[in-house]
C-alpha cells in the first residue's frame, strides 16, 4: 500500500533510533560492564517478544484466518533459521555454534561480520513497521514504530560497546551503532509496498515479521543476556522492556 508522508517517517525513524544508543557511549568514561549489558539487552528481548504478539500477532489474527498466521509465523521462523546458518556473521557477546569469533582477525572484518550478524536481526524489525503501517494505518503503525524504535536504542548501545574493548574508537563505535539501524527503513518500505501489491499478503506478513522476532529474542538476545552469569538482571531486563511495550501498546490503541 502507498504509505501517507507521516507513516512513512514513522516507518524510517526506528532504524535512526539504534544511533542513539551509540552515542550514549560517549557520556561513558569507560567500557559498560557485562552486567549493564545484560540488562540492556534483557529489555530489548522484553520489548521484541510483547511487540511481535500485541503489534503483530493480534493484529494478523484480525485480519486473517489462524492458518495463514501460523504458516506466517513458521515461515518466519523458517527463513531466519535458514540466514542464521547460512550468512557468514558473529556475535559480539557470545559464541554461537558455527559462527565463533576470531579474535585475532582484523578488526573490520569482525565489524563486517558482527554487521551482518545485527542485519539478519534488524530486517524483521523493519518489515513490522512497515507492515503494522500497511495493517492499521497510523493507530497501530505508530505503536510498533515507538516500541521497535524504543529498544532499538539500547540494541544500538549494546551492539556497538563490544567495540570499545577491542580497540575500536568511540567514533566509529558510534558510526557502526548507526550502521546498525540501516537496514530498517527500507526494509519497513518494501514491506508495506508488498501488502499494495499483494494485499493478501497482509496477515500471513504480519505473522512473518513475528516468527523472524521470536526467532531473535529466543536464539540470539535470551542466549546473550544469560550467559553471562548475571540471569536475575536479566530476568528483571526482560521483564521491563516487556511492561514498556504493554504499556505503549496501550496508550497508543
Amino acid at each position: 500500500m502507498d504509505l501517507t508522508t507521516g507513516e512513512t517517517i514513522g516507518a524510517i525513524l526506528p532504524g535512526l533510533a539504534t544511533g542513539l544508543g551509540g552515542l550514549a557511549l560517549l557520556f561513558f568514561r569507560r567500557d559498560p560492564d557485562e552486567r549493564t549489558l545484560d540488562a540492556i539487552t534483557g529489555v530489548t528481548a522484553g520489548i521484541m517478544l510483547a511487540a511481535a504478539i500485541f503489534s503483530l500477532l493480534v493484529p494478523a489474527l484480525d485480519q486473517g484466518s489462524l492458518g495463514e498466521v501460523v504458516v506466517g509465523l513458521v515461515a518466519g521462523v523458517a527463513v531466519l533459521a535458514v540466514l542464521d546458518e547460512v550468512v557468514p556473521h558473529i556475535h559480539a557477546r557470545y559464541a554461537e555454534p558455527g559462527h565463533a569469533d576470531d579474535p585475532n582477525a582484523p578488526a573490520e572484518r569482525r565489524a563486517i561480520l558482527m554487521l551482518s550478524a545485527l542485519t539478519i536481526h534488524n530486517i524483521p524489525e523493519g518489515m513490522a513497521v512497515g507492515l503494522a503501517f500497511a495493517a492499521g494505518g497510523t493507530d497501530v503503525g505508530t505503536a510498533t514504530a515507538i516500541a521497535i524504535g524504543v529498544q532499538n536504542i539500547p540494541e544500538g548501545f549494546a551492539a556497538a560497546a563490544p567495540l570499545l574493548a577491542s580497540g575500536v574508537s568511540k567514533r566509529r563505535a558510534v558510526a557502526f551503532s548507526f550502521a546498525t539501524g540501516a537496514v530498517e527503513p527500507p526494509a519497513a518500505l518494501l514491506a508495506a509496498a508488498a501488502v499494495g501489491v499483494i494485499g493478501a499478503l497482509l496477515a500471513g506478513g504480519l505473522a512473518f515479521a513475528a516468527g523472524a522476532m521470536l526467532y531473535v529474542v529466543v536464539d540470539e538476545l535470551i542466549p546473550e543476556s544469560y550467559g553471562h552469569g548475571n540471569e536475575r538482571v536479566a530476568t528483571l531486563g526482560f521483564t521491563t522492556g516487556f511492561v514498556i511495550m504493554l504499556v505503549l501498546d496501550n496508550a497508543l490503541a
